[in-house]
């Protein structure tokens, strides 16, 4: 498990998201899902996370990323739709004109936080027996 750090911060935060196009038509084709994967990299490494593995599918987006804490889920996912949205209605015309409206993403999206190893079972049971674990005081108690 390698932990990631900020100036204040250590941390191992990771969120797998998934959205669609708008209406949640077919329209992320072999060039434009090429190009996208391309700009959501670009996209985190100028805003500072980054992404782990990804796939664009015709009718929808998986982006696995890991982001300081800093970063809201839909913070990220506000971020990654609205420039990869600008950035290839610019590079592909013709994909502007099959998604009227202005819009190439979908409002709504699905995100799940995770971690390496550690699951929820696991940070609910260290959390169950902290207190076992931590009897005792720490600091010398002075007695008046």
């Amino acid at each position: 498990m390698e932990y990631q750090r900020t100036s204040h911060a250590v941390y191992e935060v990771k969120y797998h998201l998934v959205w669609v196009p708008k209406y949640r038509k077919v329209v992320l084709s072999e060039p434009v899902a090429r190009r996208c994967k391309a700009i959501f990299r670009e996209i985190a490494e100028r805003y500072g996370f980054a992404v782990v593995e990804q796939e664009v599918m015709p009718d929808h987006v998986h982006v696995f990323v890991s982001a300081p804490p800093r970063w809201s889920p839909a913070e990220l996912v506000r971020v990654l739709k609205s420039v990869s949205a600008q950035q290839l209605f610019k590079e592909f015309p013709p994909l502007r004109e099959r998604m009227w409206g202005g819009e190439l993403w979908s409002s709504g999206y699905f995100v799940r936080a995770t971690g390496d190893a550690v699951t929820s079972a696991v940070i609910q049971r260290y959390i169950r027996y902290q207190r076992r674990h931590d009897e005792g005081p720490r600091q010398l108690r002075f007695r008046f």
